[in-house]
């Protein structure tokens, strides 16, 4: 059975109630309490009747449901004979009343009731409303000769409680509690009240509470079965607690729902006033339109607390502005891009490993160190979404495809990608926005590009971030600290906005050529990535893959119309293009693909296949010329190897003298480290010179002049400390250095060899240049492992840490 809102159930019951004489009612929201009730006799055997979600107790009167025809029938015999009934909460089955599992599954303890009344409703419903009389004990469960389920029970007595102060102060306490939870219910029953404080009783005013106050089932059998008074009482009191709780939160909630309801109406209709009164005045209704255009696009756009006080504050600015006023158009445009900002959309990540890993061999050639170390960062993202990721900074030559990898990152997050130029950046409005009292202001390049991405999860790519500058309007490398630090950026502050944004969803990615010119606390913020220059054997497989393809696409011909050959990509790798990267290579294949165009849009099949010869004719002479046919057989020549931002190269360090005093003299255009290296080798040169078997009077009486050919490009640095040296000594003891040899290191007066730094550049440049031995300072071994295996098997690389190493490795014998 189930409890039901007696108002509910009188629909099909009479007014007046049989077996009692008249007796005074007052309802509650589920049951009614009862006085003057006559007394009942009790019989030792009774009546069951299951209940599911039904409890009855003492002297309060309750409506019932009857669905199983069992009960039904036992109800009208009871009913017939005017026998009391006992009401006991069995197992649920979903209906009214307890299934048929048997007396096991019925409570041991219920509520003994007379019936009322008996009505049979319009829909078929068989009603019962029954009045509590007493709390009973079943002893055994039976069935009589109708089937009907019967039991001997005890009947419980209430304890006596007068002159008990415990239950007295208890008793008050529960009082107030429920008067209190009447005041907060929807309808307030006055008489209900009314009954509650006139309860005397301590065992009616708990079973009177628990009966209103819309328990569950099996907490108001647990007051039922509780028989002593103060333990009922403190039962009823905490679950009354609990709901008298929540019934003021929800008192709250409702409240806070209709102020904010009577506040956004109250707007409404001011607004709409206003209309009216723009209308009768003749003005544009422009400006009002325009406004709930805007309204409607930040109300979608989600935006932070503090935001939305912003552009409320401005928007009511512009209701009140005119469309001809020059502040209208400024303040429409920042609410225009507040509306558009991504606050709330991120795109949703879908990394697979395995599928980047294939993205980023399908996009790059070789790179095996970078792609691992790409994959370790993605890996790390997967399994740890809401972790501080580093910054990446890819740092390398042009051309070597640093911009590219940040593309194939996004494409295998399924992000947006973004980038940056800052190139030439140096006002720090550029990065931060312009504050909006200025004429023209806008956003930093920061959040135009979110905006252009739409999601607030982009790759945002920073690059040249080496060629930042510095003016007087500021330092755009210290704004960047911001964005690049993940612990800060979470409320980044742009000028233009006037309120915070949260960039911790985005992947950053830096990129620059050379990392000297970016500020160390920037630095220190990104970790490094060195992308190395491409071997000639790697450009060639590069060009095959993705440059040829891709400039016959370009300039419209097929495969058939123009083919490069192998020999001829090697031919442009060593006579048109001297770079670590790619670009000028493709330049090149761009200008073989056009020349073909030409030819094909004239009527010609194409030139077809390109060998070597045919380069000059279509993309003129060569350009640069065999280093190994400069080099000539005289003393003081020596071949040194040099990074660049460009990549490795070769540079020849010239030595001659003439008769004088010792004089020094430098040329070639060096930077202040490579004129100390100079002097070093010199003075090593003048204390080792018995030992070398320079007579010292050659030394003291000549002038010593030491030039670096390229006289207009500036050259630094220590590592050619090896080479001046070893350029001094075959000076002056006339021995010729071995055409075939390059070296590099930096040098210390006691004749040590130093390391270096960019070795693969310089072992790449010393194989592009025919060089066949290359001496290396002894503590770079550990930099092998990034030489490229072809490499290493092609130079025989020796490595020395004593300047007396490379005299017996570099010079010839001396002549007799």
């Amino acid at each position: 059975m189930s409890e039901q809102d007696p108002s509910e159930s009188r629909e099909h019951l009479d007014d007046t109630v049989e077996n009692t004489s008249a007796p005074r009612t007052v309802e509650g929201p589920s049951t009614t309490l009862v006085y003057n009730r006559q007394s009942t006799p009790r019989p030792e055997t009774i009546t069951i009747l299951p209940m599911q979600e039904t409890v009855l107790f003492p002297e309060l009167v309750m409506p019932v449901v009857l669905q199983r025809q069992a009960t039904i029938g036992a109800a009208q015999r009871a009913t017939q004979n005017d026998h009391p009934v006992g009401l006991i909460l069995g197992s649920a089955t979903g209906d009214g009343e307890a299934n048929d599992a048997g007396p096991e599954a019925l409570h041991r303890v219920g509520t003994v009731a007379n019936i009322l009344r008996y009505v049979t409703g319009n829909d078929g419903l068989h009603h019962l409303v029954c009045q509590g009389v007493s709390r009973f004990r079943v002893h055994e469960f039976f069935e009589d000769d109708h089937g009907d389920l019967k039991a001997r029970i005890s009947w419980i007595d209430e304890p006596e409680t007068e002159g008990d102060k415990q239950i007295d102060a208890r008793m008050s306490n529960l009082r107030a509690r429920a008067l209190q939870a009447i005041e907060l219910m929807d309808q307030p029953s006055r008489e209900l009240a009314n009954a509650i404080r006139s309860i005397e009783s301590a065992a009616l005013l708990a079973d009177a509470t628990a009966g209103y106050l819309g328990l569950k089932p099996k907490e108001k059998q647990r007051i039922l079965e509780t028989i002593e008074l103060e333990p009922r009482l403190e039962l009823v009191q905490s679950f009354m607690d609990y709901r008298l709780e929540v019934m003021r939160l929800s008192a709250d909630i409702n409240k806070q729902t209709q102020e904010r309801m009577s506040e956004h109406q109250r707007k409404a209709m001011l607004r709409e006033q206003m209309r009216s009164i723009q209308r009768e005045l003749g003005e544009d209704d422009n400006v009002t339109e325009e406004a709930e255009r805007l309204r409607e696009a930040l109300d979608k756009a989600n935006l932070p607390e503090d935001a939305a006080e912003q552009t409320d504050r401005e928007l009511r600015r512009l209701e009140r502005m005119n469309e001809s006023s020059a502040e209208y158009s400024m303040v429409r445009t920042y609410l225009e891009l507040m509306a558009e900002l991504p606050w709330d959309k991120l795109s949703t990540d879908a990394i697979d490993i395995a599928r980047s890993r294939a993205i980023l061999d399908e996009d790059h050639y070789g790179l095996d160190k970078i792609k691992r170390r790409i994959l370790e960062h993605l890996a790390v993202h997967k399994l740890n979404p809401d972790g501080k990721a580093p910054i990446l900074c890819f740092v390398g030559p042009p051309g070597v495809g640093k911009t590219s990898l940040g593309r194939s990152i996004a494409r295998a997050m399924n992000r947006e990608f973004v980038r940056a130029a800052l190139g030439g950046v140096h006002d720090e409005s550029e990065i931060r926005g312009h504050r909006r009292t200025y004429v023209g202001a806008m956003p930093g390049s920061i959040i135009s590009q979110i905006k252009k991405a739409g999601t607030r999860n982009p790759v945002f790519m920073l690059d040249e971030m080496d060629k930042l500058g510095t003016s007087a309007h500021g330092d755009p490398a210290s704004a960047l600290l911001e964005v690049l630090d993940p612990s800060q950026n979470d409320s980044f502050n742009d000028h233009y906005l006037g309120t915070p944004f949260d960039l911790s969803k985005v992947m950053f990615i830096a990129t620059a050529n050379v990392l000297d010119t970016i500020p160390g606390p920037l630095r220190d913020r990104m970790e490094v990535i060195e992308v190395p220059g491409y071997t000639r054997e790697e450009k060639k497989q590069i060009a095959k893959r993705y440059l040829i393809d891709r400039q016959r696409e370009q300039a419209g011909v097929t495969a058939e119309q123009v083919d490069i050959s192998d020999a001829a990509l090697d031919a442009i790798i060593a006579g048109y293009t001297r770079e670590a990267g790619l670009r000028n290579f493709e330049r090149q294949i761009g200008s073989i693909a056009r020349h073909a165009a030409v030819k094909v849009a004239e009527g010609e099949s194409g030139p077809g296949r390109i060998e070597p010869s045919d380069l000059q004719a279509i993309i003129g002479a060569r350009r640069i010329d065999d280093e190994v046919a400069l080099r000539t057989g005289v003393a003081g020549v020596v071949t040194g190897l040099a990074w660049t931002p460009a990549g490795g190269d070769i540079l020849f360090v010239e030595a001659s003298r003439a008769p004088g005093n010792g004089k020094l003299t430098i040329t070639g255009q060096l930077g202040d480290v490579m004129r100390e290296s100079a002097q070093a080798a010199l003075s090593l040169v003048k204390a080792r010179a018995e030992t070398l078997g320079i007579a010292q009077e050659r030394v003291d009486k000549s002038d010593i002049h030491i030039h670096v050919p390229a006289g207009a490009i500036k050259k630094d640095g220590p590592s050619a400390g090896v080479a001046l040296y070893t350029a001094l000594v075959s000076l002056m003891t006339d021995r010729k250095v071995r055409a075939d040899v390059a070296m590099t290191g930096e040098i210390s007066l006691r004749g040590q060899v130093l390391p270096i730094g960019g070795v693969k550049e310089k072992t790449l440049a010393a194989h592009q240049a025919g060089i066949k031995t290359v001496l290396l300072p002894e503590r770079n071994a550990r930099d092998e492992e990034d030489i490229p295996d072809n490499i290493r098997e092609a130079l025989d690389i020796r490595y020395i840490g004593e300047v007396a190493e490379a005299i017996e490795i570099a010079l010839e014998p001396a002549e007799t």
